[in-house]
């Protein structure tokens, strides 16, 4: 667990090689296995993320998406943006992992299951007896078998899976990692195509995260939408309040509202940040504060709630706190 965009995948996909590596001195690098791992092609390595709703699909099509879309990752040099709030690791993905999970590795002596952003686990009706599957893999996991979760929110895990995992906290990078990251040939291309500005901009922007950079046009988009919500709620317009809540959507529009409730919480993390190097406890101890009401419009959100009632109720909530 760690803030996003500090490399938890990454990290994972690292110990997924050193795990498969065929050499004492693992990960040596240079063995058949690691080679496969960096490549992503590993048949021993399964490694799921959010992804898009398929309609009624069956397991093979879900293999065959994660198949795609890991291929894509390898092909960017594993550059990826962050999963859009629509996104998630539906029921038919957790039935995939928990039936791959029981089989004999293909190449190597043990296989390696990595769950990106864990808590997009998205529980449905009726799928009860995969989620009490998943369960009892994370409790007793074949002997072959390791299973590494990461998550962003390791609050939004269910309880049960939370008890059931080892926790590591993955902290943010300092600053000569992140220069090393920005200044990356891969990584350069990559951010020089979305126009974003040189180095020293690049590691203030990433600050510890840069993850971050990679970010897109939506990121951007959740961002003046969650600036919008403070200012109604920091504003005297009361007119205001009302039309930035409906601003929102409707329910079609929760992957969006989703992405602007993440910006929001980076908000507020800067905002504690600046009253705190101030010294302006008072300040930093309301940012927090705001930070618990959105967590908690979070788990509104992953219902069947409305985005526009949620937002209305929240920036009552920020008004009251940020005062």
């Amino acid at each position: 667990m760690g803030p996003r965009g500090v490399g938890k995948q990454r990290l994972a996909l690292w110990l997924a090689q050193r795990l498969l590596c065929t050499e004492a001195e693992a990960p040596c690098g240079t063995c058949k296995a690691c080679r496969y791992v960096r490549e992503l092609t590993h048949p021993d390595l399964h490694w799921v993320f959010p992804r898009p709703r398929l309609k009624d699909p069956d397991l093979e099509q879900v293999r065959d998406d994660y198949g795609e879309a890991t291929a894509e990752r390898a092909s960017n040099n594993g550059l990826y943006a962050p999963p859009s709030g629509s996104e998630g690791i539906f029921v038919a993905t957790v039935r995939s992992l928990v039936q791959r999970a029981v089989m004999a590795p293909a190449m190597g002596k043990r296989k390696v299951f990595i769950v990106g952003d864990a808590e997009r686990m998205v529980p449905q009706e009726g799928a009860d007896m995969a989620a009490n599957a998943f369960l009892k893999l994370l409790e007793e996991p074949p002997a072959d078998t390791t299973i590494i979760l990461t998550s962003s929110e390791p609050g939004a895990l269910l309880p049960t899976i939370r008890s059931r995992v080892v926790a590591v906290r993955v902290p943010l990078l300092p600053d000569a990692d992140v220069r090393a990251f920005v200044e990356n040939l891969d990584v350069k291309k990559a951010l020089d195509k979305s126009g974003k500005a040189g180095t020293a901009e690049r590691m203030r922007a990433a600050a510890g995260a840069p993850g971050r950079l990679l970010s897109g046009a939506g990121d951007a988009k959740a961002t003046m939408n969650a600036r919008r919500m403070i200012d109604a709620a920091t504003g005297a317009r009361r007119a205001l309040v009302y039309s930035t809540a409906l601003s929102q959507g409707a329910a079609g529009a929760r992957g969006g509202f989703t992405d602007t409730l993440e910006a929001l919480v980076k908000l507020l993390g800067e905002r504690a940040r600046d009253a705190l190097h101030r010294e302006d406890q008072a300040s930093a101890a309301s940012a927090s504060k705001a930070v618990d009401a959105v967590l908690r419009a979070q788990t509104y959100a992953d219902g069947n709630v409305s985005p526009q009632i949620i937002a209305a109720k929240l920036i009552r909530e920020l008004a009251t706190t940020l005062k």
